[in-house]
């Protein structure tokens, strides 16, 4: 039996973190291999403090066939039962999610003793990341290359791109695995009765600056058509929504703006068959879940050129724009407000097309046995 521990500050039922929290479960239920099982070992709350409901705390919890998860105590770490238990599983692989974090990332790779580690920096080094809390963000990572921790562990990248931002921060000779995300897809939602001049816009992302909603609200300012826009997820900045609501309040009559609150990731789906067309014009994405879900539904999907999405346009999925000015966002918008809903139809079905084609799961396996060098092992059948 080879066990790969996974070390991470929340995992299902928590869901508030978005991206890694849906990474790590994607991984958990497509990565399969005979002799293959994951721990999980993580926090007993989601991201704003509230207590997981319907698990067990400091014993390990049943997530799937292959899968067993570790909720510790709310408002409880201890170093000494987290060395514990990877020990008591001879794990062969450390993977640790994060970089930042004292407990779940730090004390994992400084004093467990599993021959692999790997840190997956889930898009934390990318310039738009780096800019958010830059000064603290920079001594920590001088202290990080001061002491030598590259040097203990390799790193995990989702693309190329990522890779560069690794080695530019902990230089050339960082060992990097590049190894993909695997995708949640859900069913083509087929559009048949869109209306022409309006549109049901729809974005499901934590509201914080890095996903650019205050600017989605600027660009609605300025459109001509009638838009009905949907904002779901969890207030993760709350002067940043303070600011987002002051935007609200100026916008025309034409333009209705409605806060939902959270959406668990089981209602996601359910969520987006009311929608049209998926916008989320971020700073930048390691990966971006909520895209590629919106896309698999049919979803055109608006967003900006600083995620793995891209050539939307081209493909008639959505729109790739600039995040310098709001020009080229109300365009967008007016543009698919506008159209009826015979061309709507072509667009909900290349939005679906898109997502199914930008994978290839057997390539992602391969990625991953690579990483965790497990080459040797069969897979079972998905």
């Amino acid at each position: 039996m080879t066990t790969i521990f996974i070390t991470i500050d929340w995992f299902h039922p928590a869901y508030k973190a978005g991206g890694p929290v849906q990474s790590i479960a994607n991984l958990v239920e497509q990565y399969r291999q005979e002799g293959v099982q994951f721990k999980i070992f993580c926090s007993g709350n989601d991201l704003d403090g509230t207590v997981n409901e319907g698990v067990q705390f400091d014993s390990w919890n049943n997530y799937n066939p292959y899968t067993q998860v570790w909720y510790t105590s709310p408002g409880k770490r201890s170093v000494a039962v987290l060395l514990r238990e990877i020990k008591q599983c001879n794990a062969s692989v450390l993977f640790a999610i994060g970089i930042y974090s004292w407990y779940f990332n730090l004390v994992p790779l400084l004093f467990s003793k599993v021959p692999v580690k790997i840190m997956s920096v889930r898009g934390m080094l990318h310039p738009g990341a780096l800019s958010q809390k830059a000064f603290k963000k920079k001594i920590y990572l001088s202290l990080f290359k001061l002491i030598g921790l590259q040097k203990r562990c390799s790193f995990h990248a989702t693309d190329t791109t990522e890779k560069n931002f690794i080695q530019q921060t902990f230089g050339i000779g960082a060992n990097v695995f590049v190894a993909g995300n695997y995708p949640r897809l859900f069913k083509l939602q087929t559009a048949n009765d869109k209306q022409s001049g309006v549109l049901q816009l729809v974005t499901i992302a934590l509201v914080s600056p890095m996903k650019n909603i205050a600017l989605v609200l600027d660009a609605l300012k300025d459109c001509s058509q009638h838009v009905n826009y949907h904002i779901y997820g969890p207030l993760k900045d709350e002067a940043y929504w303070q600011l987002c609501q002051g935007k609200i309040t100026v916008l025309p009559e034409h333009i209705k703006v409605t806060y939902h609150g959270n959406v668990v990731p089981t209602k996601v789906e359910a969520t987006l068959q009311l929608m049209e067309v998926f916008i989320m014009p971020s700073k930048s994405e390691n990966f971006g879940h909520a895209i590629i879900e919106a896309l698999s539904a049919g979803k055109p999907v608006v967003t900006s050129h600083h995620t793995p999405f891209n050539n939307l346009h081209n493909e008639m999925a959505g729109r790739n724009v600039s995040i310098d000015n709001t020009s080229e966002l109300t365009a967008a918008i007016d543009f698919f407000a506008a159209m009826p809903a015979n061309e709507f139809a072509a667009w909900n079905k290349c939005a679906n097309d898109y997502a199914l084609k930008s994978f290839d799961i057997n390539l992602l396996n391969e990625q991953y046995d690579a990483m965790f060098g497990l080459n040797q092992l069969p897979h079972e059948n998905n």
